[in-house]
């Protein structure tokens, strides 16, 4: 895919100005809620004209001074925040509006398929108005990815969503999207949804992109100044419970969470960098129930922070400290450290199935 976008667009108090192109065929554009994310989505997909510019797609000018493609033959889909289902018709009928509408020679997705990836066959007869809030949005993703899109708008597609809910549904776009090849741009002001969609994101504040970085980059970038620090996602299988504890199987090695999450057997967790503690040798007695042995691969600034990674054997996770702590300790490139944290301080993003991807 390239997009190629040099578009102006003025409100009475915000101006959007943006000069891109977007060669990567799975992208994110991550800011701030009222950065012009929702903005650049409309003018992309035609639902807004820009006051002046130009908008190419895969070479084809879709708006320029001499014309403006009407939205409905741009061959863009879009998933907006809300599903926006036509509630006179059924999960089917909503399904197929976009696919009926499609040219004969676009026609690439196959239903059968689609609908065993997002597991709608026992929806299909349904009204829209029976279903919960992660199946409507499921059939949203199902009728645009059915309208055979070049290119996928995803214009904030979780934020009305339980975190159990939108994690399941990440799952869910990347496999279809995977699937059937389709690129996409991922709007989102949330970086762990970021990072969990993309490995690239596009940066815009203030109607302006700043800069083309890897979601890794960003999160390492905003750790210092980030109250959660950086975050940690781990995917984690095979729970057992052991001596109040739930024990979970981490690419081989063994974490220990509190008996909170009996109820998810495979799950995708974050554990924050504020909370792995780091020891030049090996603690005596420590009230913390996960120790790892570590060899330190790198160290990163981050405003007045370093951030510490670690190969933990198993892994890799990301501490932070000070650089003062960082002289007291030694901690370098080669390094072997300690790291410990308490059962206590994963949080939960989604539970899965097994088998399911469950992230790093």
């Amino acid at each position: 895919m390239e997009l190629r976008i040099a578009v102006n667009k003025r409100f009475s108090a915000f101006a959007l100005d943006v000069d891109v192109t977007i060669t990567q065929d799975r992208i994110g554009i991550f800011g701030p809620s009222g950065s012009g994310k929702s903005t650049l989505v409309s003018l992309i997909s035609g639902l807004e004209h820009p006051d002046g510019g130009t908008i190419h797609l895969n070479g084809e000018a879709l708006f320029d001074k001499h014309k403006s493609i009407p939205p409905d033959k741009r061959r863009i889909g879009v998933i907006f925040q809300h599903p926006h289902l036509f509630p006179h018709l059924s999960v089917t009928a909503n399904l197929l509006y976009g696919y009926h509408r499609c040219a004969a020679e676009h026609r690439r997705i196959d239903f059968d398929s689609l609908i065993d990836i997002l597991q709608l066959g026992h929806l299909l007869e349904r009204g829209v108005n029976n279903l919960s809030g992660g199946e409507k949005q499921r059939v949203a993703i199902g009728r645009a990815v059915l309208s055979n899109p070049q290119l996928l708008l995803m214009d904030e597609p979780l934020s009305a969503l339980d975190d159990n809910l939108k994690y399941q549904i990440i799952m869910y776009l990347k496999t279809t999207c995977a699937r059937f090849n389709i690129p996409f741009i991922f709007i989102s002001h949330s970086l762990i949804e970021m990072r969990l969609m993309t490995d690239t994101a596009a940066i815009i504040s203030q109607g302006r992109i700043s800069e083309i970085c890897s979601t890794e980059a960003l999160a390492r970038q905003r750790m210092a100044y980030s109250p959660v620090g950086y975050i940690n996602i781990l995917g984690l299988n095979g729970m057992t419970e052991r001596s109040g504890l739930c024990a979970y199987n981490w690419n081989g090695g063994e974490l220990l969470l509190s008996l909170g999450n009996r109820d998810t057997p495979n799950g995708l967790f974050e554990l924050s960098s504020k909370d792995i503690i780091l020891f030049k040798n090996h603690p005596e007695a420590i009230s913390a129930r996960n120790l790892l042995k570590c060899t330190v691969a790198g160290l990163f600034e981050s405003g007045t922070k370093l951030g510490v990674e670690l190969d933990c054997g198993h892994g890799r996770l990301v501490s932070e400290i000070v650089p003062d702590a960082a002289r007291e300790l030694g901690v370098e490139a080669g390094r072997t450290v300690y790291a410990a944290f308490k059962a206590s301080a994963f949080r939960r993003l989604a539970g899965t199935e097994p088998g399911q991807e469950t992230g790093q």
